[in-house]
């Protein structure tokens, strides 16, 4: 039986579908990455799971359970980081972090613990006794995840957790998300592709309000279809001008010859077939010296580009 299953949900909001029979199920321990374009039906499946909103029609249940009456008791196994963060900016992290366990009726030594081992999974001690409002975005992101996790949930749902971050803050939540995953099940949306293939071990792909893809993140992304990208770097005689000439190739990009006569190439090819043994052959028959021969691997980009082409903003 698995841990969270979404059975035939749908959501309209006046005459717009959000939800259009989305189906899908989650094991324990899954740290599955939530994918679409804007307005595909993301965050509104993510406040069906958390119960923010109830489906119109379908059922999710949480450990065979209907959520519709587990009610409260679900909800205590859940921790949820909407996208946009709802803070108090003029409380401090350990007023703001008492007052959610306040509400999640947290009480005596558990109480005590459960707020020290939030802080410290998320990295707060330094400002823990700061205002929110002179929190960094990047702080205040790991205030909204420690207050997700303070009740120790099952299952944590994050919208967005990365957004409006820089660089180094992203790699930083992305490490704590990781951490968090291996005790929890995990359904991360982010618009940020890197982050499922460093994050998550599944994805699911939603648009139009209609789950597109679902399956292991290296399946799918084996499963990219379009060009590929092949990188040569050879020493000869006429080594552009012949990759060009071969079956399925749709560009060379030029480059300069280096001062030891070796060119380096990217060709963009078809990727109904694996050019690399041709090109090794034609190396071999043309007395190249063969430096590099490799093939990128399809991508996420690819894969979400083909998946949700066309699929209106909202």
């Amino acid at each position: 039986m698995p841990f969270l299953s979404v059975e035939s949900v749908s959501k309209r909001f006046d005459d717009v579908t959000a939800v259009d029979r989305v189906s899908f199920a989650v094991d324990r321990g899954e740290v599955v990455g939530f994918l679409g374009p804007n307005g595909a039906g993301k965050s509104t499946t993510m406040r069906l799971i958390t119960q923010y909103y109830e489906p119109d029609t379908g059922e999710i249940r949480l450990d065979g359970l209907p959520l519709a009456a587990a009610a409260r008791a679900a909800k205590r196994r859940i921790g949820y980081l909407p996208e946009n963060n709802p803070l108090y900016g003029d409380m401090l992290v350990s007023e703001y972090l008492a007052f959610i366990a306040d509400l999640r009726e947290l009480r005596g030594p558990a109480r005590s613990q459960a707020i020290d081992d939030a802080v410290t999974g998320t990295g707060l001690e330094t400002v823990y006794y700061r205002p929110i409002g002179e929190l960094s975005k990047g702080f205040r992101q790991r205030v909204g995840l420690a207050q997700a996790i303070l009740h120790r949930p099952d299952l944590l749902v994050f919208d967005e957790p990365t957004e409006g971050l820089d660089p180094n803050q992203r790699v930083e939540i992305r490490r704590l998300i990781a951490e968090l995953g291996k005790a929890r099940t995990v359904i991360l949306s982010t618009h940020v592709l890197s982050e499922v293939q460093h994050t998550c071990s599944r994805l699911l792909i939603i648009s139009r309000g209609r789950i597109v893809a679902d399956g292991p993140v290296d399946r799918l992304i084996r499963q990219a279809e379009g060009a590929v990208e092949i990188a040569v770097e050879a020493a000869g005689d006429g080594v552009a001008a012949a990759l060009a000439q071969l079956p399925g190739v749709r560009q060379v990009a030029p480059q300069d010859r280096t001062a030891d006569g070796r060119v380096a190439l990217t060709l963009t090819a078809d990727r109904t077939r694996d050019l690399r043994p041709e090109i090794f052959a034609l190396a071999k028959a043309r007395g190249w010296t063969l430096y590099e021969l490799h093939q990128a691997a399809g991508s996420l980009e690819d894969l979400f580009q083909q998946l949700t082409q066309g699929a209106a903003e909202q």
